[in-house]
């Protein structure tokens, strides 16, 4: 059996105090059985790497050892593979714990010093502790033993006092007894290493882990609201909000976030801002993984945003359809094998997805010829028909790819679209049409080159993929905006079964939230809204998801904050009537001028005029 996973994180929170020397130089001098008072050739440095290899290396794949002690290092609690003759060399042979040695210099004659207990209680002291944690140590170092069930914490301890010959003087004034009540300290389960591991920061040698999503975005001195937090959901975030609040800025920050690289323009902090606050957070984190976060400062003096160095985790496959028909494309398989950090992502205008851009995409009108007249992509053109046809829009025959022509003045074959009417070159659609052909066409041709370029790179196809979409319901009718989100929603399973996806999505559109009413789940969804304060702030909020069933209720709901879902002039007639009406003595000029502007700006099947004709007429107004 052996020792529980919880067992083991605690005595790594209970070592965090302790010097590394007592846990690695200490122990690895003891088993040596280094002399008292006089000296001997010992190779030090090679007995301590093989006690890092030994018990420090729950990363096989690292170079690097992990530590579970006090450390001032930037680079954590991971030590260099040369950590034995640098780091401990320098304890060793320099600063109070020097004196616990017999050493003569340049050589490997090593020996403790008679009084050595003494100076490494003066360090414990020092350090403010009543003892090295035996528990702790001991749970740490013998984490993959296969011990007896009837294993207590004394057995535990004295394992520890045997192995490494430490006397009883030594218990007596260095070591601590005290343990925690843990009940049980055994499972059947062998202690795994790499489930640790999900727990821990990166090796520095560490790839960074693949298949990420956003779990954080937190934003300081930039942008609308002086300190905004945004925690994406599993699934899908809708961000609503009246305009120049921040939808947008939240998205571009997202894309940032996600690839290192700004879609077109550098958020830029508010110049009243104090240096060292403006900044942004960020984490980014793979199906269970807990998300590490790094904060990024803006330095004014280079005016631009500081590097990360370093990812533990970099996200999947990531497109952000950009509300003026711009994408941007991020793609781990195309960009980790040149650049981790700050990687090149692929910005296309409106007009480079349309007609290419040389070296990066052949672009909609060649791309779509090739894959509807050549044999080897016809799966690519039957999985892009099959995306048009889940957005197509309702009351309209499906988006269905007609036969590529010839236009004046086009020097390539220009495809087309099939309606019931003709055959229409998709240079002529629609504002609308073309967004959604657009959109599908860069979903299916991101996932494609995905594919290629993994298997280029001798890689598995990523699971996941991260949906940025900025007002998805441009140009499009409201029949269309009723429909487009939960068929968008469907196509990851179109282009894999395997993918999964994450989508971030602004919209200003009520019939957008009213799709979603069978959609939405509170455990993978969350619906986000911004709004100005009375101190000219935008204030970022986490809504419950609510169906507010017809569309006028939606309007009137707090995401949209219409007092009435009628035009402004109808809205203030009524503002007037419902005055008047709980008015003690109302006017009779009142009555008749309100009784005028209602029968410019109400239908007359309103549902307030049997109301209002009773209350009138009450008053001798006859309408």
């Amino acid at each position: 059996m052996y020792l529980r996973p919880e067992v083991v994180r605690l005595a790594l929170s209970e070592l965090r105090s302790l010097h590394p020397f007592f846990g690695i130089t200490y122990l690895v001098c003891k088993k040596a059985g280094l002399p008292v008072g006089n000296t001997v050739p010992f190779p030090i440095n090679a007995a301590e790497e093989e006690f890092l290899e030994t018990y420090y290396k729950p990363d096989p794949t690292s170079k690097y050892f992990f530590q579970p002690f006090r450390t001032s290092s930037r680079a954590g609690r991971w030590l260099s593979p040369k950590y034995a003759s640098s780091g401990s060399q320098s304890t060793r042979t320099r600063g109070h714990l020097a004196k616990a040695f017999i050493h003569v210099r340049k050589t490997n004659q090593w020996g403790w010093d008679v009084g050595y207990v003494k100076v490494l209680r003066e360090q414990l002291d020092r350090d403010k502790l009543v003892g090295i944690p035996t528990f702790s140590l001991a749970a740490w170092l013998y984490r993959h033993v296969d011990w007896q069930s009837s294993l207590s914490l004394v057995d535990l301890q004295n394992r520890l006092f045997s192995d490494f010959y430490l006397s009883a003087d030594e218990r007596d004034q260095l070591f601590s007894a005290q343990a925690p009540d843990l009940g049980d300290l055994l499972i059947d389960e062998p202690f795994s290493d790499r489930a640790l591991l999900e727990s821990l920061e990166p090796a520095p040698d560490s790839p960074p882990e693949e298949g990420g999503t956003l779990r954080l975005l937190e934003m300081r001195g930039i942008g609308p609201s002086p300190h905004l937090v945004f925690n994406p959901a599993e699934r899908l975030s809708i961000i609503t909000g009246d305009n120049g609040l921040g939808k947008t800025f939240i998205l571009e920050c997202a894309w940032w976030a996600l690839t290192g690289r700004w879609a077109e323009r550098p958020a830029y902090p508010n110049p009243d801002e104090l240096p060292g606050t403006p900044s942004l957070r960020f984490g980014i984190a793979a199906g269970e993984t807990r998300s590490t976060s790094k904060t990024i400062p803006y330095d004014w003096q280079t005016q631009q945003w500081v590097a990360p160095k370093g990812r533990p985790t970099v996200p999947g496959l990531v497109v952000y359809a950009r509300v003026d028909g711009s994408f941007a494309v991020w793609d781990p398989a195309r960009h980790l094998g040149r650049q981790v950090q700050g990687a090149p992502a692929l910005v296309f205008s409106r007009d480079e997805v349309l007609g290419g851009l040389e070296g990066q995409i052949e672009g909609l009108l060649r791309d779509w010829v090739r894959w509807q007249n050549s044999q080897d992509q016809r799966a690519v053109f039957e999985t892009f028909c099959t995306v048009l046809r889940k957005l197509s829009p309702p009351d309209m025959s499906p988006l269905t790819p007609g036969p590529s022509i010839r236009l004046p003045g086009e020097a390539r074959a220009v495809p087309t679209l099939s309606h019931p009417y003709g055959n229409v070159p998709i240079v002529n659609e629609s504002a609308g049409v073309r967004r959604i052909i657009t959109l599908a066409y860069l979903l299916v041709w991101s996932w494609n080159e995905h594919k290629i370029y993994s298997t280029l790179s001798k890689r598995s196809p990523q699971r996941q993929l991260v949906i940025l979409m900025d007002e998805v319901e441009a140009h499009l009718h409201p029949k269309w905006q009723r429909v487009v989100l939960p068929a968008l929603l469907d196509v990851a399973t179109v282009l894999s079964r395997e993918l999964r996806y994450q989508a971030i999505i602004a919209t200003h559109s009520p019939l957008i939230l009213a799709s979603l009413e069978t959609r939405f789940s509170d455990h993978t969804d969350k619906l986000f809204h911004l709004r100005l304060t009375e101190y000219g702030h935008a204030q970022f909020d986490e809504l419950r998801f609510v169906k507010y069933g017809p569309i006028d209720k939606w309007l009137t709901s707090p995401i949209f904050e219409l007092p009435q879902a009628r035009s402004r002039e109808g809205e203030a007639a009524l503002e007037q009537a419902k005055s008047l009406l709980s008015a003690t003595r109302p006017d009779v000029e009142s009555i008749r001028s309100v009784s005028a502007a209602l029968l410019r700006t109400l239908p007359q099947d309103d549902p307030f005029w049997p109301r209002w004709v009773y209350f009138a007429e009450s008053k001798g107004v006859k309408l």
